[in-house]
């Protein structure tokens, strides 16, 4: 990882994390203005940890819901329609 990518990723996660604390479930948004007026090049890099670390915890809870599940005997949740296929937008 570039030394760029290693602090965007840092703050990222620092960011997410304090969210909560904040009461401000789009408060990264406002981080990235801030990056943006000073070093579009770190605000992307961040934009991208942001968006990754994002995905990964909304996978993560579909795979802890989905087990869930299976050990209580319950219907597993339905994934995400995928609207790239045959949407006709």
């Amino acid at each position: 990882m570039s030394f760029i990518q290693e602090l965007a990723d840092k703050l990222a996660k620092d960011v997410l994390d304090s969210q909560d604390e904040l009461k401000d479930d789009r408060f990264y948004e406002q981080v990235g203005k801030v990056l943006l007026s000073a070093s579009p090049t770190l605000q992307e890099a961040y934009m991208t940890s942001i968006r990754i670390r994002l995905a990964e915890a909304r996978g993560r809870d579909f795979l802890n819901r989905a087990l869930k599940a299976k050990r209580d005997g319950s219907k597993a949740p339905d994934a995400p329609r995928d609207l790239s296929l045959g949407s006709g937008h």
